[in-house]
């Protein structure tokens, strides 16, 4: 059952944090170059004030219990901190050091792959560590609409009065967002020695 609660947990919070990368690695890549890139970072930090609860209240009418929900949950609470430190990351890039590789003659996308990318990955990377943090410890509410996960655990230990499954769902998830937490501090302190 531990295993199985684990899994569902896992695949849940690497599909919204997934979703979220997709969606707003090339979205603040391209905001931190253009005008309206304020004012999009800003309508999308305006989601950390929505609660997690609120998001699966609103979208249980249109894809029911399970899941999809608590995906589209996960993925609004993931989007913030990813698309603000990804237009940090690429607006932070020192524009002498842009203007030189541009003199070089590399073109626009070498200049973004190989010149800002690197000097940008430990902050995108930061945002990455935040949002996996954020979403592995809300997925637990994915069990109140029946998307599994060691909230399951969590909340039959309560139901039934048993602290010894409610202790193995809890310590299970707090594993789970710390192990992230180190994967991803790992990952920026490789990129910020890459440099």
């Amino acid at each position: 059952m531990v295993e199985a609660a684990v899994g569902q947990h896992v695949m849940l919070s690497g599909a919204a944090l997934g979703t979220a990368a997709a969606l707003c690695l090339p979205l603040g890549i391209l905001a931190s170059r253009r005008s309206w890139g304020r004012t999009a970072i800003a309508t999308v930090n305006a989601l950390r004030v929505i609660p997690s609860l609120a998001v699966l209240a609103f979208v249980l009418p249109w894809l029911g219990l399970g899941f999809a929900s608590a995906l589209v949950a996960l993925v609004v609470l993931a989007l913030p901190p990813v698309l603000v430190n990804t237009d940090v990351a690429y607006r932070g890039v020192d524009a002498n050091v842009v203007d030189a590789a541009r003199a070089m003659g590399l073109t626009p996308a070498q200049v973004l792959w190989r010149v800002e990318t690197p000097l940008a990955l430990p902050v995108v990377l930061a945002g990455l560590r935040v949002a996996a943090v954020e979403v592995v410890a809300s997925a637990t509410l994915a069990t109140l609409i029946g998307a599994g996960g060691l909230g399951d655990l969590i909340e039959t230990g309560l139901q039934l009065n048993e602290p010894g499954e409610l202790l193995v769902g809890s310590i299970a998830a707090a594993v789970l967002a710390l192990t992230a937490a180190a994967v991803f501090g790992g990952c920026e302190r490789l990129a910020a020695a890459g440099r």
